[in-house]
């Protein structure tokens, strides 16, 4: 027999092998209890071939027919999509422990598990100790009151690139571009008090090389992880192309540390009472992780180094250049900001941290933007770390549990024109915040999972977005009109813009703030 036809002739066994294996797998758990509704599924592949290339919108009609908690299989991966802010109170309130583990894709396993994750961490002491440390240390009121020179700073810096890339209102920029730019010096600099991305620094010109090309693979739909027959063969090589940079990356972190390490036997004993930035916290925390396997080892160091990189670039930049294009395509929105900030600043002035609270329409910008584009869909997934019933509906232990915020933010029962743009809706009495409380309104999530940087988010997006809404008059290039904008979506490790947004900025005559 030809070699040819026999491999085909196998590759068809194990596929029909595959399909019956999955199917008596879903008729199992159907048997267990009564799983949420949903579509029907096909053998091997399941609902795969309805999620379209943004998922998130697919999930959302299909919830039309089927209800705000259905059961999805991507491959055989049973998932159970919630669609309605009654549902996520349920999910949140309810069962927020049991379902506060974590579904781990094939890129996001490295070679050491995820020891030192507070991202990919199943739910247990070690991630809580985690936590913990985020929200006391890193997150903390008095620690960000100390860190606000450091906003500021970069935020002016990226104020300058843009007017120099600008040319004085003659060349559009690419406003996406700068804002990552300064939310990764941003991160450099609350975690290693000094900018990566500069002239001087090759290393870090690497280490953010390798860390967009994680944020990059991470983004990319993996078929090995809806098909786990295929994991070991890893047919895009997604998970060796992404340990791969990790890898680099953790390598240039190190020298950091090592740095750090070196520079921190010279000090003397009376000038240790300085300013810490995080790895200086971390560094506390450090230990061999045998004798003291309580402490941090190095590989842990790294780790959480790298996702405040990754989590705090992506999202930022994500929210700021869909805050900007919204209101590009809404111009009395954009006025009536501006004009805000033009009445409570000082001509000449620039905007200060502590002006964000006397800007009420500015914030309810900032909220509106995340209502429409939250930057993770779905959040992060979830996952049952033991089985459950919920609104009297069984759910497999290991399920993957995603929260469609996007929807949610959408729903025609909560909002009032859910799709346009309207701040003043959180001007209302009852105004609603992302703090996980308003399930309605959760673009950071909810409970024990909800992401711990939320009070950092909440002073960089409007400053950021304000500084630049008081520094420049903007303009749409090439002689584009609102109405013609690009508004559609592009699934990523966030949900960005598809068409990156680029406008010219023309420095407001008032002047611009110094240095």
């Amino acid at each position: 027999m030809d070699y040819e036809v026999l491999g085909l002739f196998m590759a068809v066994l194990l596929w029909v092998a595959w399909a019956l294996i999955t199917e008596r797998r879903h008729r199992q758990l159907e048997e267990l209890g009564r799983l949420p509704p949903g579509p029907r599924w096909w053998p091997v592949v399941g609902n795969i071939f309805q999620l379209g290339w943004s998922p998130h919108e697919s999930f959302a009609k299909l919830a039309r027919s089927h209800g705000p908690i259905m059961t999805l299989w991507l491959g055989s991966m049973s998932t159970v999509v919630i669609s309605s802010q009654e549902v996520a109170r349920e999910m949140f309130k309810n069962h927020d422990v049991v379902l506060a583990g974590r579904k781990i894709y094939e890129a996001m396993k490295g070679d050491h598990g995820n020891e030192g994750s507070l991202i990919t961490a199943q739910y247990g002491p070690h991630w809580r100790m985690l936590r913990r440390l985020s929200t006391t240390e890193f997150f903390v009121t008095s620690r960000l009151d100390a860190t606000r020179g450091v906003r500021e700073r970069c935020i002016d810096r990226m104020v300058r690139f843009i007017e120099e890339a600008g040319a004085c209102g003659s060349k559009p920029v690419d406003v996406g571009r700068f804002f990552f730019l300064m939310a990764f010096n941003l991160i450099g600099n609350l975690m290693f008090s000094k900018d990566l991305l500069d002239p001087k620094s090759e290393s870090g010109a690497k280490f953010f090389f390798h860390a967009g090309k994680v944020m990059e693979l991470a983004g990319k739909p993996n078929v090995a992880d809806f098909l786990p027959v295929l994991r070991w063969v890893d047919p895009q090589g997604i998970r060796r192309k992404t340990q791969f940079h990790v890898e680099r990356a953790f390598e240039i972190a190190g020298g950091f540390i090592v740095e750090r390490m070196e520079s921190m036997e010279k000090v003397e004993t009376e000038d240790k009472d300085k300013r810490k930035d995080f790895l200086d916290v971390l560094l506390e925390f450090r230990g061999n992780g045998v004798e003291e396997p309580s402490k941090f080892s190095s590989r842990t160091i790294n780790v959480i180094v790298f996702e405040m990189f990754t989590a705090g670039t992506d999202t930022t930049t994500s929210t700021l250049e869909w805050a900007m294009a919204e209101l590009l395509h809404n111009p009395k929105t954009l006025k009536k900001v501006q004009s805000e900030l033009r009445r409570t600043i000082n001509l000449g002035e620039k905007l200060d941290e502590r002006d964000i609270e006397n800007l009420p329409y500015l914030k309810a910008v900032i909220k509106e933007t995340l209502r429409l584009h939250p930057p993770l869909p779905f959040l992060v997934p979830h996952m049952a770390m033991d089985a459950c019933k919920m609104l009297g509906y069984y759910i497999p232990k290991e399920t993957q549990i995603l929260v469609n915020v996007w929807a949610i933010g959408r729903d025609p029962k909560t909002w009032e024109d859910p799709l346009k743009f309207k701040p003043e809706r959180f001007l209302e009495p009852n105004m609603r915040d992302y703090k996980g409380h308003h399930f309605e309104f959760i673009p950071f999530g909810s409970g024990r999972r909800m992401c711990p940087a939320v009070p950092l988010a909440s002073r960089v997006l409007p400053l950021a977005l304000g500084s630049l809404l008081l520094s420049f008059d903007w303009v749409l290039a090439d002689g584009m009109k609102p109405d013609d904008m690009d508004m559609s979506e592009r699934m990523g490790i966030t949900l960005r813009k598809a068409v990156p947004l680029k406008v010219i900025p023309i420095p407001f005559k008032g002047g611009h703030f110094g240095d």
